[in-house]
């Protein structure tokens, strides 16, 4: 059985092409398209028009070249810069009249879920009670759970875009005192998430995302030519030390540092502080950056759930035209 998933981020479309025979997604094809809705939707703001046409353009080159690698129809989804936009169904309406494909939003809870079960399956067993990081444009997702699924799963939004947005815009590089204004506002909402981690005692803690990847490489864990399998480890001091780097530097040249992409230095430095605050707070000295994440985790669910799951997904995206309810791994809460 070959299938493939779209996630819509907030900077790029990305189709993974897969077999899943024995169980396990194995990617045949993989490939992007640069959108950076970040760039053109403020926080909470409404996607615009000409966003919405590189939207359906994206979506579409993804669904013709599923096909071309022998995939259906593939799960679509996007995540938080759709998720929380006011025109949120009318940006899936549209896709989906244009392209054919149905484009649903997942609540930041359930994408906490699935990425949970991806970095899980790629650590395996042997790491034990397990913490989940993942820094987005829009949010930042947090689990722990002790066996294939997580117990405890938050949503915040505390994203890397959403955050330059609000404390970083029109400052570049931005002074010292917006980057403790953000600091400060990242320990403030991750207060009772961290307080949770840390009684919980994870054995392994993990990081998931472009933005983890990329601040991993700048801290000094090998590049993405070694392949997958070699171990890249992040220590919470270096991290720290990455943050004064960043900082020093207007965005244009931070791409210039190991590891940051023109497309996303100007984000880097937010993301950076979101990452080594939630480390601090948790009591986290180092974290293992995970490659399987969300696309992986729908895969895995589609591959051992069947279809129904997302057609309960789907149903959910259309019946309601606020924000759909979260459709749970299994019950899971935020709350300590």
């Amino acid at each position: 059985m070959r299938i493939s998933v779209v996630d819509v981020g907030s900077n790029t479309v990305r189709l993974v092409v897969a077999d899943a025979e024995g169980g396990v997604p194995l990617p045949v094809h993989t490939a992007k398209w640069r959108l950076r809705l970040s760039d053109h939707v403020r926080p909470g703001g409404p996607v615009p028009e000409e966003a919405v046409e590189r939207l359906v353009e994206a979506v579409e080159g993804a669904s013709r070249t599923a096909a071309k690698w022998g995939a259906a129809g593939p799960l679509a989804f996007a995540t938080a810069v759709v998720r929380s936009a006011p025109n949120r169904q009318e940006v899936l309406r549209t896709v989906r009249t244009r392209t054919g494909v149905g484009l649903y939003t997942l609540p930041g809870e359930v994408e906490a879920e699935l990425t949970f079960l991806g970095a899980r399956r790629w650590m395996g067993w042997r790491s034990g009670p397990l913490a989940l990081f993942d820094i987005g444009g829009g949010s930042l997702e947090v689990a722990f759970g002790r066996g294939r699924l997580p117990d405890y799963v938050a949503s915040l939004p505390l994203g890397a875009g959403r955050l330059t947005h609000e404390f970083f815009e029109g400052q570049d590089p931005p002074p010292a005192e917006a980057v403790r204004a953000l600091r400060r506002k990242v320990r403030h909402q991750l207060r009772d998430v961290a307080s949770r981690i840390r009684w919980e005692g994870p054995r392994t803690a993990v990081a998931t995302s472009r933005t983890f990847e990329q601040l991993g490489r700048l801290c000094g864990t090998p590049p993405g030519r070694r392949g997958p399998f070699v171990e890249r480890r992040m220590n919470r001091a270096d991290l720290r030390e990455a943050i004064e780097a960043l900082a020093a530097l207007p965005a244009a040249r931070r791409s210039e540092l190991p590891g940051i992409s023109a497309p996303r230095a100007a984000q880097s430095l937010a993301g950076a502080v979101v990452g080594h605050t939630a480390m601090k707070l948790t009591g986290v000295r180092t974290v293992t950056i995970c490659p399987w994440a969300i696309r992986e985790g729908v895969l895995l669910r589609h591959i051992e759930d069947g279809a129904s799951w997302w057609a309960e997904i789907a149903r959910r995206n259309e019946d309601h035209t606020s924000a759909p309810k979260p459709v749970p791994l299994r019950i899971a809460t935020a709350t300590t």
